[in-house]
């Protein structure tokens, strides 16, 4: 980082982590509020709903945001979306209603969904190939130590009310937005010069099946992550007797421990060349993992709070991989928009398992409920498109891949030839004997 350019770019990668960070703090931080919502009168069902609102906000308007970095730049979409985010949360310290604060969560939601579309293309403009893993993963930990911020802070603030944990949430994306506007500045954009060998449209990337199969792998990966991240604090609460805040402590710690994490397999991706082999590895891990959880749930077992722990670290490592492979197999013409797309499949599904699980906890327990999640780990390894994945370029440092099409170079025009019968005037000659030359003339 001693170069002007390199610690711009590192400005750049932190502050985009500060936005990330800020923004999953509300995004998915809200499970941390349940306990103080079930203290209000509200059931699991309806608490469940209630946390699962700003994610119903993101798929609304993700893919718009990807767009719209797309067009006009990571930096504009950025602090125009935490900003109104943090505004739209101060305005649901007023809701009076739990309609009117679901409402305000969706909102609220849709608002920040720019961190995910923006932040991540940032990296994929800032780094090249052969150290974008390792971006990548800093930018991905981002998102744990967001919940980690939440399950530290909003416990305790609920207990003084809902309307301390949403200030809090609404100041975190307000800063972000101010120090996005500061340092974050877009990559810079080449024109393009179109020659008549190269195409004026990029090729669409989802004509094969290759970002189809990440999305539905991602999306997959999303249960387990969701059924810890949501109901592993309630499940300590209510079956191990824990009190709200040292719960909020130890997901703390499991937050910080899932950022190393995929810190680690972002590193390793690099030194591997490859992000989908280290990401089947990792889906292999986390199906053995929650089917340990489960059968610990239902049993019983007294380290039962130990397997979730690994559960909570394990689950949300393959993020950055998901996201680094999405961002490199679209290109930089359609990074934000299937950026967009990763995040609304993940966000579907996320958005669907709180309420799902919640009524099967309900109904069956946890270790039912817990149990039924091991399927969609099994599911994901089947879809990892390993064999299709394209080797990377690690030794080039312009970010592409070692396949990928290269710029077509420029005709040059050929030399004009002398015409016939004349020469031309060597330099230092003397001009009357070259035009005797020229004339065939001897004497």
């Amino acid at each position: 980082m001693g170069s002007a350019p390199d610690r711009r770019r590192w400005m750049v990668l932190f502050a985009g982590c500060g936005a990330l960070i800020a923004g999953c703090a509300f995004q998915y931080g809200l499970p941390y509020l349940i306990p103080g919502l079930l203290d209000d009168g509200l059931s699991l069902g309806q608490a469940g709903l209630l946390v699962s609102c700003p994610i119903a906000g993101l798929l609304l308007t993700l893919l718009a945001w990807g767009a719209a970095a797309d067009r006009w730049g990571e930096r504009t979409v950025l602090t125009a979306g935490l900003g109104l985010g943090g505004v739209v949360l101060l305005a649901g310290v007023t809701a009076r209603s739990t309609v009117g604060l679901a409402a305000c969560f969706v909102l609220a939601g849709g608002a920040t969904a720019a961190v995910h579309a923006a932040s991540g293309r940032l990296i994929l403009g800032w780094f090249a190939a052969r150290e974008r893993g390792r971006a990548m993963a800093i930018r991905q930990a981002a998102q744990p130590l967001g919940v980690s911020v939440a399950a530290l802070a909003l416990p305790s603030l609920a207990a003084a009310g809902i309307w301390a944990a949403l200030v809090f949430l609404a100041a975190a994306c307000l800063v972000a937005a101010l120090l996005v506007a500061v340092v974050v500045r877009d990559p810079v954009r080449p024109p393009v010069e179109v020659p008549v060998e190269v195409p004026a449209v990029p090729a669409q990337p989802y004509r094969s099946p290759l970002l189809w199969r990440i999305h539905a792998t991602s999306a997959l990966l999303v249960v387990p992550q969701f059924a810890v991240a949501t109901f592993g604090l309630v499940y300590l609460v209510e079956e191990r007797g824990w009190l709200p805040p040292a719960a909020g402590a130890m997901f703390a710690a499991v937050g910080v421990g899932g950022a190393a994490l995929r810190l680690a397999v972002g590193y390793w991706s690099d030194r591997a060349g490859s992000r989908l082999r280290p990401l089947r590895m990792l889906t292999v891990g986390i199906g053995a993992v929650m089917l340990a959880l489960a059968l610990g749930m239902l049993s019983g077992s007294s380290a039962t709070t130990a397997v979730l722990l690994v559960a909570g670290v394990i689950t949300v490592s393959t993020n950055g991989l998901a996201f680094t492979a999405v961002a490199e197999h679209a290109g930089r013409p359609w990074a934000g928009r299937a950026l967009g797309v990763q995040n609304t499949a993940q966000n579907a599904v996320g958005a669907a398992t709180p309420p799902v699980l919640a009524a099967v906890i309900a109904g069956a327990g946890y270790g039912t409920a817990f149990a039924a999640t091991v399927v969609f780990p099994v599911l994901a390894c089947a879809l990892v498109p390993v064999r299709a994945e394209r080797p990377l370029d690690t030794r080039s440092r312009v970010g592409r891949h070692a396949d990928a099409p290269r710029p077509a170079r420029r005709r040059q025009a050929p030399a004009p030839r002398p015409r016939p019968g004349r020469q031309r005037a060597v330099v230092g000659d003397d001009p009357r004997r070259a035009g005797r030359r020229a004339r065939g003339d001897r004497g």
